[in-house]
């Protein structure tokens, strides 16, 4: 008997080992196929002419070469603003939007989630449709308010918009529903105010979700490009300096300099991604999105 459960003891161990190989396999393969379109893109900036435009094309390079890249910067040395203007015109309204957004998101689900007044569901359900409206359809309606508030062509115009992102606020406000009740009624009954309640309590624990808001809002406002909203050359993004760099109507047309400019564009999100990927997991996983 005692030799059959070793037995069956070994069978589970085996399988279990099996198991757990098989299924380390499919995440690998799923990653693999996930980073293949960055893969795809870095090696196209590293290609010369004549292996960029090959067919079929290849995700090898025989060699290898900063052309591209050299291209690139001639190109924007060819402007009449200086590329770091456009680079710390990025840096100045993502830093800065990402930081309002998160703060301003965080203090509304706050009450969203913690507290009760009447119409708190309706207004919830209101922030959760805005998450269906995509840039395009809310363009006008946001180009008529910032020409009425006198804010177009001006660095309010490309930080406000991306303030009162829904997103964030459905993170945050589902992450602090997950909080227990007694820390803020202990809180209350120390003689802790809301704003303290708020900034002592909700925010230390709510880092998790925090970061995310911040990785997801940085990276859009990263990639913002509403060059309709601000006029001035000195006032664009770098994103919109790259577009007129590298025409999109044509694809062949420094195609080279495409590459070398995409692979700029999407590294600050991915590093900022790697430093933030455990606290991104942990808050999909208790606001209930797999």
């Amino acid at each position: 008997m005692l030799s059959a459960l070793r037995t069956k003891a070994g069978v589970k161990a085996r399988r279990s080992y099996t198991g757990n190989a098989l299924m380390f396999a499919f995440i690998g393969l799923l990653a693999v196929l996930s980073a293949l379109p960055l893969i795809y893109t870095f090696i196209n900036s590293i290609k010369p002419v004549d292996e960029l435009f090959q067919f079929p094309p290849k995700f090898s390079v025989a060699r290898p070469t900063l052309d591209s890249y050299l291209e690139l910067y001639q190109l924007a040395s060819t402007m009449w603003v200086p590329l770091s203007r456009y680079l710390f015109n990025t840096l100045f309204v993502a830093t800065v939007g990402t930081i309002f957004h998160a703060l301003f998101a965080s203090m509304a689900a706050y009450p969203l989630a913690k507290h009760h007044f009447p119409g708190k569901n309706v207004l919830f359900s209101i922030i959760v449709m805005g998450l269906m409206f995509v840039p395009a359809v809310t363009f006008m309606p946001l180009f008529v308010i910032l020409s009425e508030t006198k804010l177009l062509n001006t660095y309010a115009a490309l930080i406000f918009p991306g303030i009162g992102v829904s997103l964030g606020l459905f993170l945050m406000k589902q992450f602090i529903e997950q909080l227990p009740d007694a820390i803020l009624e202990a809180a209350r009954i120390d003689g802790a105010s809301e704003f303290r309640t708020f900034f002592k309590i909700i925010l230390p624990n709510a880092t998790p979700a925090l970061m995310t808001v911040i990785l997801f809002q940085f990276t859009q406002m990263w990639n913002f490009t509403q060059a309709d909203l601000v006029f001035g050359e000195s006032l664009k993004v770098l994103r919109a300096a790259l577009d007129q760099i590298v025409p999109k109507g044509d694809p062949i047309l420094r195609a080279g300099a495409g590459s070398a400019a995409s692979v700029i564009l999407m590294l600050p999100p991915i590093l900022l991604f790697i430093l933030l990927q455990r606290k991104v997991v942990e808050t999909m996983t208790f606001a209930g999105i797999k």
